[in-house]
This record gives structure tokens, sequence and C-alpha cells, in this order.
């Protein structure tokens, strides 16, 4: 089968960028652990922002709360001028549809084509029916195409997705995210298990889609190096609080000390 042709100047732009704003959110899970404490926050629309802390510091409840995955206790939250944090039913499907999400552990279908695993971020813009039957449109195909296509692995479309590397699965996820055409891309850990190399190359295929689509970008990561280099603001938490808040490029290593309240070891560097 031949490979789809993407038609240049068609791609179908992101919608306005959407800030966020977390006002005095405390996240209080049902065994009493406490994932954030009393938050407040405001992220403009099309920022960079790598949020940094060590495991358990809150970072993935923090992005959590932004698309209502996790229930917030106390406080707002409130994204492109939307309240998620009381968002039920249709209304948080709604808010959801506008909010790309690239996890870790990939969360691919493996069994099927790539092309299949990112015309998943066109659920919400598809009609039940379509989806059912697996005929999509072809608007939402080229979509797709050009999702793949502005991660560099359009030659990939029509590969199971089990057969992919670790950074090519992650592309995929990726593309999946930008085919919802999202206002907002949240990207938690996403370099955690790659190798060097591939992680600065998803890193950059994250600070492209910040540059060129203009989309609000959030990514949890451990890595001062990769922070530095790819944020253009750092958000740093532990214990569940904002403990530095301030430009990427300004961030010295005492900064990543206090926010991992710890000496800094070769495993926060990726490039160690």
């Amino acid at each position: 089968m031949t490979d789809p042709i993407v038609a240049q100047g068609t791609e179908a732009a992101a919608s306005a960028p959407w800030g966020i704003r977390l006002d005095g959110v405390t996240v209080r899970y049902p065994n009493g652990t406490v994932g954030l404490r009393g938050v407040d926050l405001e992220i403009a629309p099309g920022e960079m922002v790598c949020i940094v802390g060590l495991s358990g510091s809150g970072k993935s409840t923090l992005i959590r709360t932004i698309n209502g995955l996790v229930p917030v206790t106390e406080g707002t939250v409130t994204v492109g001028g939307e309240r998620v944090d009381n968002a039920r039913g249709k209304r948080l499907r709604h808010l959801r549809g506008q909010i790309g999400m690239v996890f870790q552990g990939f969360n691919l279908a493996g069994r099927t084509t790539v092309l299949n695993n990112v015309l998943v971020g066109r659920l919400t813009h598809t009609p039940y029916w379509r989806t059912l039957a697996g005929a999509y449109r072809d608007a939402d195909k080229q979509i797709a195409f050009e999702a793949l296509d502005r991660v560099g692995i359009l030659s990939k479309v029509w590969d199971r997705a089990s057969a992919l590397s670790g950074g090519q699965q992650q592309r995929v996820a990726i593309a999946r995210a930008l085919a919802q055409q999202p206002r907002i891309v949240l990207a938690d850990e996403p370099v955690a298990s790659l190798d060097p190399p591939t992680a600065h190359g998803v890193m950059g295929d994250l600070r492209r889609i910040n540059a060129d689509l203009g989309i609000t970008v959030l990514v949890n990561i451990h890595l001062l190096d990769l922070a530095r280099q790819y944020g253009a603001r750092i958000i740093g938490m532990r214990a569940g609080e904002v403990v530095f808040d301030g430009p990427a490029a300004s961030a010295t290593d005492a900064d990543f000390e206090n926010i991992y309240g710890r000496s800094l070891t070769g495993d926060d560097r990726l490039d160690r």
C-alpha cells in the first residue's frame, strides 16, 4: 500500500490555545495522602512549561487535575475560562476533548495500525456510529496523516504499533494527541523510558508543537537538563507544593536542589 500524500498547507491548526488557572487547589486521596496542597498557578495560553520534581512530588497529580482525571478536594481548576473541577458528563467530555494527553507508557493498541491509533484522537469529533464501524471520514484521516508527518513518522502509518521502537511509539502517542486538534497538551513523564537521543527527539517534537502551532504544552519531567533546554518556564514541585516558578534559563543547580530536597545526583541528568 502506498504512503498517503500530505497536502501542504491543509493541516487544520489548533484553535486558540487555552490558559490554565489553579486557585487554592488541594487534592486528598481516599487513603489520606495529600497530592496537592493549596496550589495557586496561572499558565498563559501558548506557554511551554516543564514541571519538575521527584516521584511523589505532585507532578502527575497536578496535570491530571487539569483534565479532570483527578478530582479536586478544595479549590478550583479553570481551563480556557471554564471550570474543570465541577464539570461532569458531557461537559467534562467536551473539555477533555480539547486537552491532548501523552503518557509515559504510550497507551497504544499494539495489534492495530499506527493510523488507527492516531484516529483515536478524533473520537470526540466523530459520530458514535462511525467509531463503532471504523468508518472514519477522509478529513479525519488527513488530520491523522498530518499529525504523523509533524512528528516525523508518517512512513510508519500502516505498521502495527507493536512493531515500533519505544521512541516511535511515543511519537505515535503525540500524534494521537495532535489529532484532537487540542488547545492544551499535557505530557506525563513522556521520556522516562527512552534513551538520551530519543528523549531529546521527543522533547524537541513537543517544543516544535508549541512553537509552530501555539498550543499550550505542559511536560512533567524530573531531568533537569531537559527541563532547562526545552522549557520556557519551570515549575518545581515538592510534597504537593510549588517551591519554584520561573524562567527555565535562570534555574540553577541550587534551585533544583531546593526542588528535590537533596543534593543532585547523576540520575537527575539525562546526559551524564
